[in-house]
């Protein structure tokens, strides 16, 4: 619980024929993370002369190739089969998410996969390859209308067939658009190039730019276009255009209407194929998906002429199960060799091993980076601290009740569907509990509702934890939790660090601070207890010399500064005074608030529109604190962990152990 899980190193050899078979079978089962050997043996000479390195099977370049295949249908499928939502659906799929009931599925070796995906797609292809087409033919064929309509509609004021405007043989025609300023210059200066022009101009709806029309001599067309690029000109593409400006805007809107319907018509078409086979792409598309991660792990293996070597991570209380799988696929053909790893293998990755309740806190601690291999575990600290800080920071049983419920919904709902969001639901439940419990004893209730607007005082307040009569008291708890809390992480880092064998940093890390605390106490005794008297004082004053020579000597003259830092972290823990006294602030103005709008008695149309008021003030600040307070409390809480407490010990690793395992969500094998 307080240790990360134990782990074995696996050494597999066994022979070609049994390979495919002991790959499955332990990627089904998830167990074991497969550790890369290729290199070592290109780096080691011993394993060189032995062993060579292996590579991914000849048939994952076609697996990879028919997975494409299968991730572009699927996603046509899915874009085609996704429809418009409102606000309403959202939350339904967020309440009660569609979840895949599992297919059965045999299974099937590389190549009869391969020839089960070849028939699938060539059926499918054939179905939706002339719809997509037709599809992408009117979308082209859309855009090019859009865009000349577009065009027409900049050259309404135009009383002429555009089709004129075409180029000839001995002319050309530029149409475009420019300020009316620089149209001016243009004009100036364009008669050094020649005289040989016509010029017909038409002012642009905006007043500021002018449609310009030129037909020249094609001699001149290059040199007039330099000129134009000095006046920021804007040229139109009016070869496709005929027709008077306005007939051309009425044809297009006509066979915009007309394509939008066909491609309804193709869309609705390719929607029933997509309903038809939705379900067996996905499945495929599983499936392929598996198949390739397991024909790719081949790369991380060594082989000689007639075997395979695997080397594997395995979790002890899994060791036994994993050899189990391996020689009954193997028919007891394989030779397996478990060796236990030392703490300071760098390469060894962590798997948590945290009971069943800190078990959705891991995702949390592993936020902040993976343990190293031996270290103690903070995840079962963290998973009873941070809730209760988080209640501690806002102590509000009416806001806790709907965090409840949201945590409740978030784990029925979408949690079914997403581990990490059903983990956080959890966690959310546990900060509202204790948000509820602190929150009644210290008098949170939507801030001071109940004494202000129904004069019942809240009967399970603690007077002398009340938040706003007596908030020394909820500071001497928050630096007392600050001070238990910081002691803890002081011992796990004794612990860590005797573990590894760095003693020195466990006594001027740690050790040193607790003689520290000995020797304030015994001052503050010494000074304040007269039976104790000058030798505690004697005692204090010696003790904290040793703690200031231990500082010293761990980290020269500026360890001493270290004492500076304790104090900080300690004082991080008023933070949590701070913030119950924010939201209770805050919720007790808005209900002072409230009350100032509210009317007395409702007569007439004034104290209604002031009833209104109220209410929204109401709704409106408290909604506000909800969400914000919501936000500190979780922030303060994490950083009270990964900035003052896991700081203490924390030493850190490479890596998080990953299960080589198939993630089956449409499909399950059948027995």
């Amino acid at each position: 619980m307080f240790q990360t899980a134990r782990m074995r190193k696996l050494k597999v050899i066994t022979l070609d024929q049994y390979t495919d078979d002991v790959v499955g079978a332990l990627h089904e089962k998830g167990i074991v993370q497969i550790d890369d050997i290729s290199e070592r043996i290109q780096q080691n000479p011993e394993w060189a002369q032995l062993l060579k390195p292996s590579k991914a099977t000849p048939k994952t370049g076609k697996i990879a190739s028919l997975l494409m295949k299968t991730t572009g249908i699927s996603e046509t499928f899915g874009n085609v089969l996704t429809e418009e939502v409102g606000i309403k659906d959202m939350l339904m799929s967020f309440i009660r998410p569609d979840i895949p009931v599992k297919k059965e599925v045999e299974s099937l070796n590389t190549d009869d996969l391969i020839n089960r995906a070849e028939s699938i797609l060539k059926e499918v292809e054939s179905q939706t390859k002339v719809l997509e087409d037709k599809l992408s033919a009117l979308d082209d064929e859309k855009s090019g209308l859009e865009s000349n309509k577009s065009l027409a509609e900049k050259l309404i004021n135009l009383d002429m067939d555009l089709a004129l405007l075409s180029d000839t043989k001995y002319t050309s025609t530029i149409v475009g658009r420019m300020n009316v300023e620089s149209a001016l210059k243009f004009k100036d200066e364009v008669n050094s190039i020649t005289d040989k022009l016509l010029i017909i101009e038409e002012k642009d709806e905006d007043k500021v730019n002018e449609i310009i029309i030129i037909v020249t001599l094609n001699e001149y067309k290059e040199d007039i276009y330099s000129l134009f690029r000095k006046f920021e000109f804007e040229k139109f593409d009016v070869e496709s255009l005929e027709g008077k400006p306005d007939k051309f805007i009425s044809y297009s809107k006509t066979k915009l209407e007309e394509i939008d319907k066909e491609t309804s018509q193709v869309f609705a078409q390719l929607k029933k194929v997509a309903n038809k086979w939705d379900d067996d792409i996905l499945i495929l598309k599983e499936q392929l998906e598996i198949e390739k991660e397991r024909n790719e792990i081949f790369a991380t293996f060594g082989q000689t002429e007639k075997t395979i070597m695997l080397e594997a991570w395995v979790p002890i209380k899994e060791v036994e199960e994993a050899k189990k799988i391996i020689e009954n696929v193997s028919e007891g053909n394989s030779v397996i060799e478990d060796s236990d790893v030392e703490f300071d293998d760098e390469n060894v990755p962590i798997k948590h091993d945290t009971n069943w309740y800190s078990k959705s806190y891991e995702f949390i601690t592993d936020l902040y980076g993976p343990l190293k291999y031996g270290e103690m575990d903070p995840t079962v600290f963290l998973s009873i601290t941070l809730p209760f800080f988080f209640g501690f920071c806002l102590t509000d049983s009416f806001y806790a009740i709907i965090y409840m419920i949201i945590g409740f919904i978030v784990v029925k709902g979408i949690g079914k569907a997403n581990k990490t969001m059903k983990d956080f639901g959890k966690v959310f439940m546990m900060c509202a509990f204790w948000t509820i419990i602190l929150g009644l004893l210290t008098g949170g209730f939507i801030g001071d509702f109940l004494p202000r607007f129904l004069n019942i005082p809240l009967p399970t307040v603690i007077p002398a934890i009340d938040a706003f009569v007596h908030p020394e008291n909820i500071l001497i708890m928050a630096i007392a939790s600050g001070i238990v809390y910081l002691n803890i992480g002081f011992i796990i880092g004794i612990i860590n660090n005797w573990k590894f064998g760095d003693k020195k940093e466990a006594l001027t890390s740690q050790i040193v601070w607790f003689i520290l605390e000995a020797g304030v106490v015994f001052l503050a005794m010494g000074m304040l207890v007269p039976t104790i008297g000058m030798i505690g004082t004697y005692i204090g004053v010696a003790l904290l010399i040793v703690s200031l020579g231990l500082l010293i000597y761990g980290g020269g003259a500026y360890g001493v500064m270290d004492i500076f830092s304790f104090i900080g972290d300690l004082a991080s823990f008023a933070r949590l005074l701070a913030l119950c006294l924010a939201t209770g602030g805050f919720a007790m103005t808005v209900n002072i608030l409230t009350e100032m709008v509210l009317p007395t008695q409702i007569d007439g149309v004034l104290p209604v529109i002031l009833l209104i008021a109220s209410i929204i003030v109401f709704l409106g600040g408290h909604l506000f604190n909800f969400l914000f307070q919501a936000l500190g409390a979780f922030i303060a809480g994490l950083r009270l962990n990964f900035v003052e407490f896991f700081a203490q010990f924390f030493k850190g690793g490479k890596n998080i152990f990953k299960a080589f395992g198939s993630e089956r969500i449409y499909t399950k094998l059948k027995d």
